[in-house]
């Protein structure tokens, strides 16, 4: 072989291994909603640095968005939803996603500013619900719980406003996104809400509800959702590893739920 071809092979295939994309083990890009999301994930994060995962999270305030940038490519993961709402989110858009491993499943409770009974709200008086469909149903199955309405049999946690077969105190209904619904609890007579936007708001006390949903439900537990084609990509999997198995992500969610135990659980430690 000629002389400059021995050199010319070896600056070839280095030239190509220089061209090879940087691998993507080393690079999570993370969505997530404010509060006991963001918190859990930065402490994941930490822990995912040292053992040779960058992390990097992005906000959101809706609960719209998060999978849209997963399902365009722009996020490997986002960490928000339990599955009802995702399978609800694949049903409606056509998303190619799916859940990647579990975390902490969050309870429910109806609060209210202005009474300190369900028996206290009066007729004609208002109410916060989120406006998705299964969060909405999860907070008519706790409004029928606790007495103050009736849905038509069986339609579960996708019910709507427009399933109340029975609403004797003529309650009116206030849809918002979920996150703002701590926001409008002043203004209601009494609203779902979501413990961990409460301590994260600080506008009242987290524990202070009226009324909770079970804990036990498995099936709302939030998930890390990605690609339905990555569902065991090793980073992924290795960074829900991370998560599990990180003191500071249980103690981070803990604090989210202001150390009451009631209003959470770390649904993999019961399976």
């Amino acid at each position: 072989m000629p002389l400059h071809r021995l050199f010319l092979a070896p600056l070839l295939a280095l030239s190509v291994l220089g061209a090879l994309p940087a691998h993507a083990a080393d690079k999570l890009r993370i969505g997530v909603l404010p509060g006991v999301y963001a918190d859990a994930i930065a402490a994941a994060a930490k822990d995912a640095k040292a053992q040779g995962i960058d992390v990097t999270v992005t906000e959101f305030t809706d609960w719209t968005t998060p999978n849209v940038a997963v399902d365009s490519g722009d996020l490997d993961i986002n960490f928000f939803q339990h599955q009802p709402f995702l399978d609800n989110a694949i049903q409606k858009n056509g998303f190619k996603l799916a859940g990647a491993g579990t975390s902490f499943l969050a309870n429910i409770g109806l609060y209210s500013l202005k009474h300190k009974t369900i028996n206290e709200v009066p007729v004609g008086g208002k109410v916060g619900l989120a406006n998705d469909p299964v969060n909405q149903g999860r907070g008519l199955l706790l409004l029928q719980k606790a007495g103050l309405i009736q849905l038509k049999p069986g339609v579960g946690f996708v019910g709507t406003v427009d399933d109340i077969v029975q609403n004797p105190r003529k309650l009116k209904f206030v849809e918002v996104e979920g996150p703002q619904l701590v926001r409008i609890t002043g203004d209601v007579d009494i609203a779902q809400g979501y413990p961990h936007f409460i301590v994260a708001s600080k506008a009242f006390d987290p524990s202070s509800g009226l009324a909770y949903s079970g804990v036990e439900d498995a099936r709302f537990a939030i998930q890390f959702v990605v690609k339905a084609s990555r569902t065991q990509d090793p980073v992924i999997q290795k960074f829900v590893k991370v998560f599990q198995n990180s003191d500071a992500v249980k103690a981070a969610i803990d604090r989210a739920f202001a150390g009451d135990k009631r209003l959470y659980v770390l649904t993999w430690t019961q399976q």
